[in-house]
């Protein structure tokens, strides 16, 4: 028998106060609905119930396990409701946080195609590098890059990602190839400032443990964008994301070193708090995202304007 329905059944007859009244309105006989209640308090091993054909009392256990099936009736139906509404029942404000290059890139351009069809929702972008404090400065969603999360948040990967260190063929030709980690303290690192930045280090794995290594250089900067700029002028080495460098490293334009000690884990990823229920507003726009940065070619082809079709 449907586990579903014997809770159902449950509660229907509980509210109703008899068999007699619950069956009324389903539209059953009320020997049908004690056979559900007889299952359902044989599977648990308890008594729900105690039933005479003029009274009704649910037991202690009973009355405790109501409550519970209650909540669980709540969210079904509002599961439900939800997925009957449809796309065009998101509405509000959604408010997003992103890292500058990568949101101006891959996350606001994707917003316009997003909304054609959610004429009630708004939605306003932060592209900033800074880790912002999502509950602190009402933000209902981060896109991230890598990195720890605070475990009372919520983390979605929308799509894999690894850091790696890139130069061009020119400097390669000209500075050669490190080929240890401790060959990069030879070389011109061209490393992101912003506070918790690249200066204190590039991350690396070697032989299952994290390894940081403090590396220096002639120029570093607070913007992801300069620096991808300089390392494709062959002017050093950059430790970036290959989600920025897909189309140089097709083309040619810059190669990667030290593959082997690259983290595997730095993803993208959508972080909210954590929360009962999440906003469809949310939920929606981060299916979307994950959508379209899974379509074949995304990366290769740097189509900030791609859309479902």
């Amino acid at each position: 028998m449907d586990r579903f329905k014997q809770i159902e059944t449950f509660v229907r007859v509980a509210d109703a106060g008899s068999l007699a009244a619950a069956a009324l309105e389903e539209g059953v006989s009320p020997v049908i609905l004690g056979r559900r209640i007889d299952a359902l308090e044989k599977r648990l091993g308890v008594k729900l119930m105690y039933r005479s054909t003029r009274r009704l009392v649910v037991s202690e256990e009973g009355a405790s396990f109501l409550e519970r099936c209650r909540g669980l009736l709540t969210e079904w139906e509002q599961a439900e409701n939800e997925l009957a509404a449809g796309l065009r029942a998101v509405g509000g404000h959604l408010i997003v946080s992103a890292p500058a290059a990568f949101g101006r890139k891959h996350v606001a351009p994707l917003a316009p195609a997003f909304l054609a069809d959610k004429p009630e929702l708004k939605i306003s972008f932060n592209l900033t590098d800074r880790v912002v404090d999502l509950v602190r400065e009402g933000y209902d969603l981060s896109i991230r890059i890598g990195g720890a999360v605070d475990p009372s948040f919520v983390a979605v990967k929308l799509a894999s990602n690894r850091r790696v260190v890139c130069g061009t063929p020119a400097y390669f030709e000209k500075h050669g190839r490190p080929k240890t980690l401790e060959d990069l303290l030879q070389h011109n690192c061209l490393a992101f400032n912003l506070q918790g930045g690249q200066n204190r280090g590039w991350n690396f794995r070697r032989a299952g443990k994290l390894v940081t290594m403090r590396v220096t250089g002639t120029l570093d900067c607070n913007d992801g964008e300069l620096l991808h700029r300089w390392a494709r002028e062959g002017l050093g080495l950059g430790w970036r994301s290959t989600w920025e460098i897909a189309e140089d490293l097709e083309r040619g334009e810059l190669e990667t070193v030290l593959d082997e000690f690259a983290l595997p884990d730095y993803d993208i990823l959508a972080v909210y708090p954590q929360q009962r229920y999440v906003p469809a507003k949310v939920r929606y726009f981060m299916d979307y995202l994950k959508a379209v940065y899974a379509r074949p070619g995304y990366w290769m082809g740097g189509a900030g304007d791609d859309r479902l079709g």
